[in-house]
């Protein structure tokens, strides 16, 4: 007790703090967005999203190889399609945009872990992660297209398929479809514990997937639930998931802490695009400092349980740690 205990002892100098921190991030916990759009020569900045972009196929390898240089870990790939339809066709395209995107950066830098994100909502002319009947997502006629669509990225040499849709079923459906073609060893990152939230909307302005009607509170996650999203990372995981996520990240730092505390599994948090904006916006304006700010987020995200964390910081991070 004190005065014989004294904690401050420890904080004294940065030295002694670095010597005692529990929880240290690393460019190896980190894996970077990456929308990907048709078309050749082209780098367009995302307005809602400062310092974002969005680059066609023949761009990405001097991008990845950066990303690869400062050790971050790999790469997830969003998809804009030159066209659209009502099922969502381009998602199982294998000449589909992400489809090549993925050949192109495992030829550029084969050791960086390519992801691709598994759903629908980028390709369908209604924007909703699956498909249509009678105005509502038919979860089960999903299933079908969503497998046709990993497998198709697998088949591109995606490292790891990300279902980020939230229908019932879509694991074990993967995993079937998977394993039939020959993948077997390609892991699923399953975005277990995806709430119906607000700060999506930059991504949809960014990968231009807004509902064009509703919204997809009838299949994403309730904010106020805490004990369901237990619910279904278990389900995931009996289905074959390698890997859970939960996202958004900052906000739901007690379910990322409860799935670390429950399960013994690679865990992932998407630190994601509205969370991204604010700091970006109040750090333009002089309201605080970017990088102190970014770090203490990621950090707490990191704290809370989360293995993996998605982020658009993710470069400059690694240039701070660096």
């Amino acid at each position: 007790m004190f005065p014989s205990t004294r904690l401050r002892r420890l904080r004294r100098t940065a030295t002694l703090r670095d010597m005692v921190r529990e929880t240290r991030l690393s460019t190896r916990n980190l894996i970077f967005p990456i929308f990907v759009q048709c078309g050749r020569q082209r780098r367009d900045e995302i307005p809602s999203m400062p310092g974002q972009y969005r680059w066609t196929v023949d761009l990405l390898p001097r991008l990845v190889r950066e990303v690869r240089d400062r050790g971050i870990v790999g790469v997830i790939l969003f998809g804009l399609p030159d066209s659209k339809d009502e099922l969502g066709s381009g998602a199982f395209d294998p000449d589909g945009i992400v489809q090549q995107a993925v050949k192109q950066i495992k030829d550029v830098v084969p050791d960086l872990a390519v992801i691709a994100d598994t759903c629908l909502d980028e390709y369908t002319s209604h924007g909703h992660c699956g498909i249509l009947r009678n105005g509502d997502v038919d979860n089960d006629a999903t299933l079908e297209v969503l497998a046709r669509a990993a497998v198709s990225q697998a088949a591109a040499g995606a490292d790891i398929v990300a279902p980020s849709d939230m229908m019932d079923g879509r694991v074990g459906a993967l995993r079937q479809a998977l394993d039939a073609e020959g993948f077997q060893q390609t892991p699923v990152m399953a975005y277990s514990a995806k709430y119906a939230s607000s700060f999506y909307g930059p991504f949809r302005d960014a990968a231009d997937c807004a509902p064009q009607f509703g919204d997809r509170r009838s299949y994403q996650m309730d904010p106020g639930n805490r004990r369901e999203a237990m619910r279904e990372v278990a389900l995931d995981l009996q289905e074959g998931a390698d890997i859970v996520m939960v996202k958004p990240a900052l906000a739901y730092l007690d379910v990322i802490r409860d799935v670390r505390a429950n399960f013994d599994v690679p865990v992932a948090a998407y630190n994601v695009s509205g969370e991204y904006s604010m700091v970006k916006a109040a750090a333009g304006h002089g309201w605080v400092d970017e990088q102190t700010v970014v770090l203490e987020i990621l950090t707490s995200i990191a704290r809370a349980g989360a293995d993996l964390i998605l982020t658009y910081h993710a470069c400059d991070v690694a240039q701070w740690l660096a």
